[in-house]
């Protein structure tokens, strides 16, 4: 689950979707508290934004607004000012953190979200070079400050993109978490790295996702890479072979067990993972044809919704519309699995 996303159906700067039976995907606006960051990039201002990430209380938080930040500043000329902050501030690692995600935002999009054979070798020469000027940056951050959680984070970003490996990549991840253990983001990102598509394995993908929820407390979000391993998974498969899968008896089993220890736990509280934790664990159980399992993930979103996993769908919203109302007509006594 990349939390570097945007809505495709609402303003990207602020604006909620036309159409008001469309979730709100925009975490600007699915997330208020993120609202004084968007006003105060809009503005160029970096006194506010520092001010905002320095009244942050954890790195998981630092490393979610700083995704989302890089994320809105596709509005035009935006990152000009984390330019200048890293210029200006050469000892503080906060703005060319920032300013490196940035990057990885804006060579992942001209890369794309498509296979690697769809991909042409100049939208590759351009992505690799927007990975490297972050990778620069990060690279002098954590020399300088090797506890600094928020640079190893986007740290596994660039190493999956520049295809550093599958051992490079872990290291990174060890480094972090040997200073600040089970960060969603970092675990979601390695997740990938060690997903086929990756050149990783299945197994070594579906192992991961169990150790990072045996290590985590009850009411941790570690489950939602549960479901992140599970559809990934069924993204690998045919049409017919992803549908059986997700309809199998002990996959079914094993989100539900899942969504019991993180999301749905009564030790779970509200954070900035909520959004993507219940969006996954819908859609899983969705495509599984397990209706009931879906509803209560569908009610705690309300008209939010995060669409990292969802935009594997063609037609997304409209899949979404449909299977949330399928799913909240059982909690009503509708048919369901």
């Amino acid at each position: 689950m990349s939390s570097i996303t945007t809505s495709e159906g609402s303003d990207r700067h602020g604006g909620r979707p036309a159409d008001p039976s469309e979730p709100v995907t925009d975490p600007f606006d699915a997330l208020p508290e993120l609202a004084p960051l968007r006003t105060a990039a809009q503005a160029g201002d970096w006194a506010a934004t520092e001010a905002f990430f320095g009244g942050l209380d954890s790195v998981g938080k630092v490393s979610f607004a700083a995704a989302a930040l890089a994320d809105l500043a596709d509005l035009a000329g935006t990152e000009g000012y984390l330019e200048k902050a890293a210029e200006t501030l050469l000892g503080d690692p906060l703005p060319r953190t920032l300013l490196a995600e940035r990057y990885i935002r804006i060579g992942w999009k001209i890369r794309s979200g498509a296979r690697a054979e769809y991909v042409s070798r100049d939208q590759f020469d351009q992505f690799h070079a927007w990975l490297r000027k972050a990778e620069h940056l990060l690279i002098e951050v954590c020399a300088e400050q090797p506890a600094y959680g928020p640079a190893w984070i986007p740290r596994l970003l660039t190493a999956r993109g520049l295809e550093l490996g599958q051992s490079e990549a872990r290291r990174r991840y060890d480094r972090l978490s040997a200073h600040h253990p089970h960060q969603l983001r970092a675990q979601s990102q390695l997740l990938q790295q060690l997903s086929p598509k990756w050149s990783g394995s299945f197994e070594a993908m579906h192992d991961f996702a169990q150790e990072c929820v045996s290590a985590a407390s009850d009411g941790s979000p570690a489950g939602i890479l549960i479901a992140e391993a599970h559809i990934e998974h069924w993204g690998q498969l045919s049409d017919v072979a992803g549908t059986e899968y997700l309809r199998n008896v002990s996959v079914r089993n094993e989100l539900r067990h899942a969504a019991e220890v993180s999301v749905l736990h009564t030790d779970s509280r509200p954070d900035w993972h909520r959004l993507a934790g219940h969006s996954t664990f819908a859609l899983a159980f969705s495509l599984g044809g397990h209706l009931k399992d879906a509803a209560p993930h569908f009610a705690a979103l309300g008209n939010t919704a995060s669409e990292s996993q969802w935009r594997y769908l063609g037609d997304w919203k409209g899949r979404y519309a449909t299977y949330r109302t399928a799913a909240l007509a059982t909690l009503r006594g509708g048919d369901g699995r």
